[in-house]
């Protein structure tokens, strides 16, 4: 796992970004920011007042009050810059890393003749395989682009694009099959075939994603980037309206106390610091090991209502386990535990190796002569063994039974007895025959994973309802949906019955989203509004969704969510703190303009400030320096708590309305006393 610990403020980081924000104001940038574009105006308005005081045309004032105006607003532009800079920084830091790992790699390319492998390889760069190229990569070899493995089983350390050192296991056929360039292989070998043209290749496309090339504003920044905008307009209207007060109270208003009123009273705050909290809520994603193709996936994470998860692999641990043997009525046990085994023997399924395992039975000490291996089939739905005048069978129970009664034996009453309660407790019954004779029943159980009940007790709090997507029949379904915890579930599911959830949830104003790995997982990754796919699962799946999860951990969607959830808070909270902040402002600059004129004006200096001088510098000043004391803030983001709306709604407005209102008066008073020494 990737260092979530790491220092906000590094210090290659902090001299890129100082570097990035003397380069962001050139007002091609600065237009984007409606709110810091026309700081930028206003601080040029006052590199013109200064050059005209020097020139003896204007009277606006001292040069020296006039240039430390300018010089604030400079800091300002720049503080804000320097939080958007420092959240890009941290991503290009990552691409840096992350292009470490996309060293020019020589590729092993196979030679075909036609559609037929040759025994051929020709030593190619990476570079020169495109879609289609097939490749082998042995122990120690480097994989050179992303592909689908075709043959073979290997382990994989994909550390350099996960940060998890433990290695896994990739393996031709099923939804293991993906192999992503920069990655090691540790054991055996494999062959693969290109799913990507060169420069499109999965790590090509975090290079860009974490430098934020294709970074844009999701719908909720954009919608707020209009409420700041329109806020810009109703205080330029406020400012320009100042004057006919003006000159009817016979009180000339200099052009700096214009511009610092305005200043002050729009967001500057939120809307120096916008970009910076959505740039990072995608650094954060990214931080947990998960790349979101967009902001306004994790964004949307934060909005959620449904999650569908798979159960194999996401609720249970993945497969089936043995975790009883029922002997039928007048078999011995031994006898009934050895033929279970023996049936087993062959079997390579990981429910097969549980039977041996529960059994604790070393299969080469049943010594038996000739044995013939009957392999499971579709039509039989059984396994076996033949040695000697000696069948043993292993399968489902309507097989068994068939298999059974066919032969003019009867099925034990018990042993019906014990299928059923096995199925009824969600588990799987597997019969065990003898020369069609029955011997008994092996249990499987789905094991659940350790603490999952509590996760999902965290996103009902949260207010996301869980829906479990299982292949399985209904009354199994049902037991393991009450076991852990879910909310709703789809027995039997097929890809179309997961794509009509998604759309009938959708068509009541619903956000759902879905995880999975497989091809046949696509089309509901792409309908779902977080489509949420497994490094390790097909191409296709990875191209559908809109978020990859590195480690592959089926739970994630619960980070993400949280993730989404914090982005959200951060951009509600820090806005909410802004516009607050404009109450103090207001106290000291508007007394300041008007005090000498209309006296009585000093009932609203609250503050008591020395001068209407030092009452305009000093509220201009901490309207530049909070918006770096709070870059922490937007990096990081807020800290969240699953509990209700309403609930987080008034600790917010407690916490960061209250707050964004009593602090400013506060620092405002501090700095005040401080200018008042040197005025």
């Amino acid at each position: 796992m990737r260092n979530n610990k790491e220092g906000l403020f590094k210090k290659e980081l902090v001299a890129e970004a100082i570097k990035q924000s003397f380069i962001k104001l050139n007002p091609k940038y600065q237009f984007r920011n409606p709110v810091m574009f026309t700081v930028e105006i206003g601080t040029i308005v006052m590199l013109f007042v200064c050059a005209w005081i020097l020139a003896g045309e204007a009277n606006q004032g001292s040069f020296t009050y006039n240039f430390i105006i300018f010089l604030v607003l400079l800091a300002t532009l720049l503080f804000a810059n320097f939080a958007e800079a420092l959240a890009e920084a941290r991503g290009k830091a990552q691409a840096a890393s992350l292009r470490k790992t996309r060293e020019e790699t020589p590729a092993k390319k196979i030679v075909l003749m036609g559609e037929i492998f040759v025994n051929e390889v020709q030593i190619v760069a990476s570079s020169q395989l495109i879609k289609g190229d097939y490749f082998v990569c042995e122990t120690g070899d480097i994989i050179p682009t992303d592909g689908e493995i075709v043959q073979g089983i290997a382990t994989i350390d994909e550390s350099a694009i996960t940060g998890e050192s433990a290695p896994v296991i990739r393996e031709a056929g099923g939804d293991k099959s993906s192999v992503t360039g920069g990655t090691k292989v540790l054991s055996d070998k494999i062959k693969v075939k290109v799913t990507t043209e060169p420069g499109e290749s999965f790590l090509d496309k975090m290079i860009t994603l974490v430098e934020g090339a294709s970074r844009q504003k999701t719908p909720n920044e954009i919608a707020l980037t209009i409420l700041l905008s329109g806020f810009t307009i109703v205080f330029i209207i406020v400012c320009v309206t100042l004057q006919p007060f003006a000159t009817y109270a016979k009180t000339p208003i200099p052009i700096s106390a214009y511009i610092a009123l305005f200043v002050c009273l729009i967001p500057t705050t939120i809307g120096g610091l916008l970009s910076a909290i959505g740039i990072s809520g995608m650094d954060r994603a990214l931080r947990a090991n998960v790349i979101a193709k967009s902001g306004k996936a994790v964004e949307t994470a934060g909005d959620l209502d449904v999650l569908l998860l798979d159960k194999t692999g996401t609720i249970t641990i993945g497969n089936r386990k043995a975790t009883k043997f029922h002997t039928a009525q007048g078999i011995a046990e031994k006898a009934f535990i050895k033929s279970a085994v023996l049936s087993s023997m062959a079997d390579e399924t990981p429910e097969g190796k549980s039977i041996i395992e529960l059994a604790n039975i070393n299969p080469l000490t049943l010594q038996v002569s000739s044995p013939r291996f009957i392999k499971f089939t579709a039509e039989t739905r059984s396994s076996g063994i033949d040695y000697d005048d000696v069948q043993i069978r292993k399968g489902a129970y309507d097989s068994m039974k068939t298999m059974v009664e066919k032969a003019g034996n009867p099925f034990p009453a018990s042993t019906i007895e014990d299928v059923n309660n096995i199925s009824s407790n969600g588990g799987t019954p597997l019969v065990v025959i003898e020369n069609n004779r029955v011997l008994g029943v092996v249990e499987l159980q789905d094991i659940i994973k350790t603490g999952i009940f509590e996760r999902f007790e965290r996103l009902r709090k949260m207010g996301v309802k869980t829906v479990m997507v299982t292949g399985d029949n209904p009354l199994t379904a049902k037991y393991i949906a009450e076991k852990a915890g879910v909310d709703d579930y789809i027995a039997e599911a097929k890809p179309e019955d997961k794509m009509a959830y998604i759309r009938k949830e959708q068509a009541t104003g619903k956000l759902v989203a879905m995880m999975g790995d497989g091809t046949n997982d696509a089309p509901a990754l792409a309908q779902a509004d977080v489509g949420v796919a497994m490094n390790s699962g097909t191409a296709a799946a990875k191209e559908a969704g809109n978020m990859v999860d590195l480690d592959n951990d089926p739970t994630k969607l619960i980070e993400i969510v949280e993730i989404g959830k914090q982005l959200l808070m951060t951009r509600g909270t820090l806005t909410t703190f802004s516009i607050a902040n404009d109450v103090a402002k207001y106290f000291a600059i508007v007394p300041a303009l008007f005090i000498a004129s209309i006296p009585a004006l000093q009932r609203i200096n609250i503050m008591n400030l020395h001068s209407p001088s030092s009452a305009i510098l000093s509220a201009i000043i901490f309207n530049a320096i909070i918006i770096p004391m709070l870059i922490p803030l937007a990096l990081r983001g807020v800290a969240y708590k699953p509990i209700g709306a309403s609930a987080l709604l008034r600790r917010n407005l407690l916490v960061y309305g209250l707050g964004g209102v009593i602090i400013p008066f506060i620092g405002i008073k501090v700095i005040d006393l401080l200018v008042a020494l040197f005025m």
